[in-house]
């Protein structure tokens, strides 16, 4: 396939077995994945070599080895391709006597856009700051100041917007509402890529993850896809009803299932099969005259399959 349909399936990113080494340390191996419109979460303990990955994506470091490629092209030889990159970093590396709008508009005199003074204030709206716009930078909150970095960052409406641990020291009602900034440029069309070791974040954040571990891609995909990897692990089903002891005895005698502890008028059961376990618990509990309450898994969360990755390494 050519033309204009092809163009709009290639990836804005690809890494095509990009390596990074300093000395005899290895920071990245053997690195491959692909990066499209919507939001990504890379995620990965300290030394993963998120840093690095970044870092090589923003063309701010060369590879060792292999690629690095913004809609198909080498970054290092195309310094135009810069301008299709917006970077939030990490720590606020802010002039403090600067108003939002100065901050802004500054971004978009060092892009050399024609009407810098109209993008500031359609990305200063787009971070919903219009109110704070003539504020000091000193002056803000943590979850403000991060809102004003994303302004400064897509004020010249990038294609590819970077985000080295952006929620770090916001409070539950910032990150929340960090979140939902995110999603919606994300829906946008734009490629997001958001580094961070907020996980269960992540998970309400991001429609793909990635998962780096040791410098190798440990995981990749939605939430459930890598949740599948852990298929070989027994899952934890919560089951609050009227008559537990004698559920309990019921659903032991599955063969899919590991263990059964009972807590009052709840009882947690590990199985090797969810599916299996759905399908006998409705009919144990009619057979015993039992009214199940509520049924759910208990360990559907992003944080227990990343220490599973990064456990089996």
């Amino acid at each position: 396939m050519s033309g204009p349909a092809a163009a709009a399936e290639a990836p804005v990113v690809e890494l095509r077995r990009f390596s990074k080494w300093y000395g005899d340390v290895v920071a990245v191996a053997d690195l491959s994945f692909e990066l499209r419109p919507g939001v990504t979460g890379l995620l990965g303990p300290n030394g993963a070599g998120k840093t690095t990955t970044l870092k090589a994506i923003c063309g701010l470091l060369h590879p060792s080895q292999g690629e690095v490629l913004l809609f198909g092209r080498p970054i290092q030889r195309d310094p135009m391709l810069y301008r299709a990159i917006g970077v939030v970093p990490d720590g606020d590396r802010l002039y403090p006597r600067l108003t939002v709008r100065s901050y802004v508009r500054l971004h978009a005199e060092l892009q050399g856009l024609a009407d810098a003074g109209a993008a500031a204030e359609r990305a200063i709206a787009e971070v919903d700051m219009a109110p704070l716009a003539e504020r000091r930078l000193k002056g803000l909150s943590k979850g403000e100041r991060q809102r004003t970095k994303v302004a400064g960052a897509i004020v010249h409406q990038p294609a590819l917007l970077v985000l080295d641990e952006p929620m770090t020291g916001m409070d539950p009602g910032q990150r929340a509402r960090f979140i939902e900034l995110i999603r919606l440029i994300g829906s946008a069309g734009v490629t997001v890529l958001v580094s961070s070791h907020i996980l269960g974040e992540v998970e309400r954040l991001a429609s793909q993850i990635l998962v780096l571990v040791s410098g190798r891609l440990a995981a990749s995909g939605d939430y459930h896809a890598i949740r599948d990897l852990m298929a070989d692990q027994p899952r934890t089903v919560m089951v609050k009803v009227d008559d537990a002891r004698r559920l309990a005895a019921g659903l032991i005698a599955l063969p899919s299932t590991v263990s059964v502890e009972l807590d009052g008028d709840a009882l947690r059961a590990r199985t090797r099969s969810v599916d299996s376990f759905a399908t006998a618990l409705p009919r144990l509990a009619r057979d015993q005259g039992a009214t199940l309450r509520e049924v759910r898994t208990t360990d559907e969360s992003l944080e227990q399959v990343f220490r599973y990755l990064v456990g089996r390494r």
